[in-house]
């Protein structure tokens, strides 16, 4: 097991409920949270990067704050939301690092660093804890690849800052490869991609839900005693709550949401948008909460 310092393990205090599970609201997304405000007078390509951080905002203001955390990014977000003083000061901030988008090299995705974001500039947001996305095939790619080296990298700058780093990945599927074959694969795939993080050093993982009970029980046992929390993956609700609730049961320490709270939440209308957060996408939040600390064990 990858131990916490003293300071990672205050700031893993800040974004876990109070049974002691991590539930964080993903608030990150800059494209996908366009697409989903239908109200744009000239469609959701035509909402501005004003608009989109006043959404933000609002998903602080009415539904994260009722949470232990939020996730929010640096280039439209941050640190604009914080100067405002709307994240309330018991709420958690998570600063995503990874910019939009990724690269492909010989057939295998990469991510991309935010331009300038550091262990350092989290801490200048702000933030409470750093988030990183990775793709990965670890079919593909092993303990020497690229990858896996950008992580111990990272894992290794944030220690040194002190700060909490949670290591996202998402694997995914190859060019050529047919949808049935990467079913087939997908389970030992997450599970794989667990183990090959850990042994980079990761302390806290964010994770595609495995596909079964099974396969969330090989997840926890490649983790290795780091906590790890699912990942929503823009699947509705009533969806998100059967996975979560199937992963805790099998070792999974929480739960990051981010669609499957909010997508038909959004709007460009500040008045919809209140109203949908409050009546829509914050009872959820509570559900998904009491769904994660109905077995609460510290992380």
């Amino acid at each position: 097991m990858n131990e916490l310092t003293p300071l990672e393990r205050r700031a893993m205090s800040k974004i876990v409920t109070p049974g002691g599970r991590m539930l964080i609201v993903a608030a990150d997304q800059r494209n996908g949270m366009k697409a989903v405000m239908k109200d744009a007078p000239a469609g959701p390509g035509s909402v501005t990067l004003e608009q989109l951080a006043a959404a933000k905002a609002d998903i602080v203001k009415f539904l994260a704050n009722n949470g232990p955390a939020i996730l929010l990014d640096p280039e439209v977000a941050l640190p604009l939301i914080v100067e405002s003083g709307v994240i309330d000061s018991d709420t958690g901030l998570v600063v995503g690092m990874d910019a939009s988008g990724f690269d492909t090299v010989d057939g295998l995705q990469y991510t991309r660093f935010s331009t300038g974001v550091t262990p350092r500039t989290v801490r200048d947001l702000g933030g409470d804890a750093a988030k990183m996305l990775w793709y990965m095939r670890p079919d593909k790619q092993d303990a020497d690849s690229r990858v896996v080296a950008e992580i111990a990298d990272l894992v290794k700058a944030c220690t040194e800052e002190g700060l909490l780093l949670i290591v996202e990945i998402l694997v995914y599927r190859l060019e050529g490869e047919t949808e049935e074959e990467y079913k087939a694969i997908f389970p030992q795939l997450v599970i794989d991609a667990a183990k090959l993080s850990v042994g980079a050093g990761a302390k806290v993982l964010k994770l595609q839900y495995p596909g079964s009970a099974e396969a969330a029980a090989a997840v926890t046992a490649a983790a290795d005693g780091v906590p790890w929390a699912v990942l929503s993956a823009g699947v509705d609700h009533e969806t998100f709550i059967e996975q979560v609730a199937t992963a805790v049961e099998n070792g999974a320490s929480g739960a990051m949401a981010g669609r499957s709270l909010w997508k038909d939440s959004l709007a460009v209308s500040p008045e919809t948008r209140e109203e949908l957060l409050t009546t829509r996408a914050l009872p959820r939040l509570q559900e998904l909460a009491a769904v994660l600390d109905r077995s609460s064990v510290l992380v």
